[in-house]
């Protein structure tokens, strides 16, 4: 399979990996996180459970905060109706499990105390690990700026992929991403603004142009 099919297969979103729906393969945030009552859980082509402590992060996920807010939510939510959205992992060389989508899931089920959860265990290359990570984190708007630029630098430094590739993939404008990466000029003191959301994304952009962006920041 040449680069460019894979990267027009993989921009077809999770669901053509996973085997369902894109609804059900990213969940969006306005998503209700349980079953509506009486509602049956309906299993994914290939489903099976595997232990908590089985699996392991993806090292190369460029998210790297979790609100600890939502977490406790969906940790809530996880105690009383389980996990509804089977998380997305792959076997690595060493014989572990590697979590490609469904980190906050995982986490979430440990904090609930489940000790098995629901997963589908797909053949996926580092390549599609990491392209399935960002669009995943991208189209739930968990990902904040400054992680979203490196996820997008990653993808072009270790998998030669274009500002163009990215943008059709994750169906964002050439600016959009343009305007994302260039976020990574900054100071690292910035960065960390724009992490913690003490800086604006607008505004971040903006420093980026300033001969002092620092000053410009505070």
């Amino acid at each position: 399979m040449s680069e460019d099919k894979g990267r027009q297969r993989l921009g077809r979103g999770l669901a053509s990996l996973i085997g369902g729906s894109a609804s059900s393969a990213v969940p969006s945030r306005a998503a209700t996180p349980f079953p509506l009552p009486g509602a049956a859980r309906v299993e994914e082509p290939g489903e099976r459970k595997l232990a908590v402590s089985e699996l392991s992060p993806n090292p190369r996920n460029p998210r790297r905060h979790f609100d600890e807010t939502d977490l406790a939510e969906l940790t809530a939510s996880i105690r009383q109706h389980g996990v509804v959205q089977p998380i997305l992992v792959r076997k690595t060389a060493s014989g572990a499990f590697e979590i490609v989508a469904g980190e906050r899931r995982w986490r979430a089920a440990q904090e609930a105390g489940l000790k098995q959860v629901p997963v589908v265990v797909r053949e996926i290359s580092d390549r599609e690990s990491l392209e399935i990570a960002i669009i995943e984190n991208v189209q739930r708007a968990d990902l904040d700026p400054i992680e979203e630029a490196m996820g997008y630098q990653m993808l072009i430094d270790e998998h030669e992929y274009t500002q163009s590739d990215l943008a059709d993939i994750l169906g964002k404008s050439r600016s959009h991403v343009a305007n994302t990466l260039r976020l990574l000029k900054l100071p690292d003191s910035v960065k960390e603004m724009v992490a913690k959301g003490e800086l604006s994304a607008g505004a971040a952009r903006t420093a980026v142009s300033q001969d002092d962006p620092e000053a410009f920041a505070r």
